[in-house]
């Protein structure tokens, strides 16, 4: 009995880490710290932090709500990967030839006073595009319903455990960024936020690619 209860155990461990990997694969948190300084580059320690903490908490719910019932979502509202892939895409693309021209995203370009309008500006790129489609993209999604799937509520459990200690990982990769920052400068800042526009820009080309073709597989 002991050693069925070992073998039990070691399997479900052995699960962990291979759904936790899956999600660390697919969110890449360590490589979504630069682009992350590139969009929080003019704000203060705590505005920092606010962005991390609403970023990481919006994706663990998003991913949380898909796990459960993604594929029941997905049949109520007619949604198909692909579509999901290049509405993704055409977003990050845009966010990030802005920052590509030096330009803030136009969510930065609401205020700039201090005030609470202009807060919650600098705020909204915690949803987009760090929540939605950086850290919960499609590819997280469908990992997630494909974990949480069949196997009822124990593999739910798994899955969210999974996730959300990636989640704390990704807030304190975040956080820390600020000594990064202190210690290339402002000038070098400026060419890492450019760099990672380049990048973001990729990523959402290379989104819109991946969707049109599982939408048209024939191209």
């Amino acid at each position: 009995m002991s050693s069925l209860m070992t073998a039990d155990t070691t399997g479900l461990l052995q699960h962990m880490v291979t759904v936790f990997m899956g999600f660390f694969a697919i969110m890449n948190p360590i490589a979504n710290v630069p682009v992350f300084l590139g969009l929080t580059g003019d704000d203060d320690a705590r505005t920092t932090k606010l962005v991390a903490a609403r970023a990481v908490i919006t994706a663990f719910l998003i991913v949380a709500v898909f796990a459960i019932c993604g594929k029941l979502l997905f049949d109520v509202f007619g949604l198909t990967i692909p579509a999901l892939r290049i509405t993704g895409g055409i977003l990050v693309f845009m966010i990030g030839f802005q920052m590509l021209q030096g330009q803030q995203s136009s969510v930065h370009q609401l205020g700039k006073e201090g005030d609470k309008k202009s807060l919650e500006a600098e705020l909204s790129i915690a949803i987009t595009p760090l929540a939605i489609p950086i850290l919960a993209g499609p590819g997280t999604l469908v990992t997630a319903m494909n974990f949480s799937t069949g196997g009822g509520l124990t593999e739910v459990s798994i899955t969210l455990l999974c996730f959300g200690s990636l989640c704390l990982l990704t807030y304190l990769l975040f956080v820390s960024g600020e000594r990064f920052v202190r210690f290339i400068g402002e000038g070098a800042l400026g060419v890492i936020t450019r760099l990672m526009g380049l990048i973001l820009a990729g990523i959402g080309m290379q989104m819109m690619i991946d969707g049109l073709k599982g939408a048209f597989p024939s191209l």
